[in-house]
C-alpha cells in the first residue's frame, strides 16, 4: 500500500497500488541528452522519473537527478552508462512510457508519451 494524493485538505488515503514490472523505450535523442545532463554528476547519480499528484488532469510528470536512493522499492532502467528509477508505488502509470528529447527553436526538453493516459493536458506535462 502506498500514500496517494496526500496534498488538500483531508488525510491522506491508504489505497493499493498495483506494482508491475516496468518496461520504457528511450529514443537515441533522449539517450544523448542524459548523458549530458548527467556528465558532470558521479556515477552514483541516476536520473528518478515519477508520477506526482497534481496539474489538470490528475498527475504531472516528475524528473530529477539524484543520488542513487538507499530505500527499496525502486526499479532500474539501464539506459547505456547511466540509470533511471522509478519507484513501484508509480510503475503502473509509468509503464510503457516512450521518454524523448525535442530540441526547437523555443529550447529543448524532455518529453514524455504514456500508453496508459485516458487523458493529458496541452502542455504535455500532465496526464491522467
Amino acid at each position: 500500500m502506498g500514500l496517494i494524493g496526500g496534498s488538500g485538505l483531508g488525510l491522506p488515503m491508504a489505497v493499493e497500488v498495483e506494482i508491475v514490472k516496468v518496461e520504457i523505450d528511450v529514443t537515441d535523442a533522449a539517450k544523448l541528452a542524459i548523458e549530458k545532463s548527467m556528465s558532470e554528476d558521479g556515477d552514483g547519480s541516476v536520473l528518478v522519473i515519477s508520477a506526482e499528484s497534481g496539474g489538470c488532469s490528475g498527475y504531472l510528470y516528475d524528473m530529477k537527478i539524484v543520488d542513487k536512493p538507499d530505500e527499496e522499492g525502486y526499479q532500474s532502467i539501464s539506459v547505456g552508462e547511466r540509470t533511471i528509477m522509478i519507484h513501484d508505488r508509480d510503475s503502473d502509470l509509468l509503464n510503457g512510457i516512450v521518454l524523448d528529447y525535442k530540441d526547437t527553436l523555443m529550447g529543448g526538453g524532455f518529453q514524455i508519451s504514456n500508453p496508459n493516459a485516458d487523458r493529458s493536458c496541452g502542455c504535455g506535462q500532465s496526464f491522467g
